[in-house]
């Protein structure tokens, strides 16, 4: 499944607009698809393979195309965007996550080396960056960082189409009593939470995504409460779809990891623009967007009594729940969503290729 960012948003909006667009990724074979030209690179042996190798034939495809612009997702690219930047490349640095923070969880990093390796890593980042030629991020939090030392930013958030997830055609009494959850499943993501929470009503879990780490998923199924999930897999757009119109409330119920307290997570504006209430961690930026828009309810991600309880609220108040999923549809409507984040991305392309050619 291609990356929702990247793919979905980025690339398919800049395709209609009339660009040609050249995507290198890891996948099977090249192709175009939707507009969008997929140049595939080989799939990496090893963690070492992907960040040497492999990045050595993502800069060595990209350079071939001898692009007017070139737009890299990926920190582990940020050497690959420094030497464009020399060769006289014009370069978009597409920052998803607040990387040193994100390092410090990592847990293939030794637990003392983390907060080194985060500060050598901020300032490599850091030092790269400002030799960019603009960089992209997701949230207002992240643009602050980069602002403060100088970078050229701008965010362009991920905030889904207005079309895409819209369900006007389900009536409430249709749905199953069941939540979903959609996207990555992890420990810290609150997949053993939902498990045990979901235990405690009388409805289902419809879990959708890949589980990282795998073995995640052997721990969650020893659970007494995995008896009320479906696992549905990685699911494709349209079956997100058909989930998020079963279900009576999404879950967001992410551990206080510092990379993500001041995220913008997608799958809560997908919630919304679907019409049903959101469960999201007490984070304040979160709660500032579900209490603040009175289109879900906000608990404490690391108890699972309290996020069953409002499980448990969504099944007994049908009409409340129902009120609160399409004041979520409302405000996606009148601000989060990616057809007024899009005018951002396309104004920082016409203005950087407007600008002629790139100086070393």
């Amino acid at each position: 499944m291609f990356d929702i960012r990247v793919f979905y948003l980025e690339c398919k909006t800049l395709a209609r607009s009339g660009y040609d667009v050249a995507l290198v990724i890891r996948h099977a074979r090249d192709e175009v698809i939707d507009g969008v030209r997929v140049c595939a690179l080989p799939n990496p042996a090893n963690r070492l393979s992907r960040m040497t190798l492999l990045s050595a034939r993502a800069f060595a495809r990209a350079l071939r195309e001898n692009a007017a612009l070139y737009h890299f997702h990926d920190p582990e690219l940020l050497p690959v965007g420094l030497v464009l930047r020399c060769l006289g490349k014009r370069v978009i640095y597409d920052v998803h996550e607040d990387v040193p923070r994100d390092v410090l969880e990592k847990e293939w990093i030794p637990r003392g080396l983390r907060r080194v390796a985060a500060r050598a890593i901020e300032f490599f980042e850091n030092w790269i960056a400002r030799r960019m030629s603009r960089l992209v991020v997701v949230t207002p939090h992240i643009l602050n960082r980069f602002v403060k030392i100088g970078c050229a930013a701008v965010d362009v958030r991920n905030y889904p189409m207005l079309a895409e997830l819209h369900c006007p055609d389900v009536a409430w009494v249709e749905k199953e009593k069941a939540v979903c959850y959609v996207g990555s499943i992890s420990g810290f993501r609150g997949l053993f939470e939902m498990v045990d929470a979901i235990k405690r009503t009388d409805g289902r879990l419809l879990l959708a995504g890949s589980f990282s780490p795998p073995g995640h998923r052997e721990l969650a199924a020893a659970r007494p409460g995995w008896k009320r999930v479906d696992e549905l897999g990685q699911l494709s757009r349209s079956e997100v779809r058909r989930t998020l119109r079963r279900s009576m409330a999404g879950l967001a119920v992410t551990h206080p990891n510092p990379n993500l307290v001041n995220a913008l997570l997608v799958k809560i504006f997908e919630y919304m623009a679907a019409s049903i209430p959101v469960i999201a961690s007490n984070f304040p930026v979160w709660k500032e967007i579900v209490e603040g828009n009175e289109c879900g309810l906000c608990v404490d991600p690391l108890n699972p009594r309290e996020i069953a309880d409002s499980i448990q609220w969504v099944f007994d108040h049908p009409a409340e729940a129902q009120r609160m999923g399409a004041n979520g549809r409302k405000a996606v409507e009148a601000r989060y969503n990616w057809e007024s984040e899009s005018a951002k991305l396309l104004s920082t392309y016409t203005e950087l290729i407007a600008a002629g050619p790139a100086h070393r």
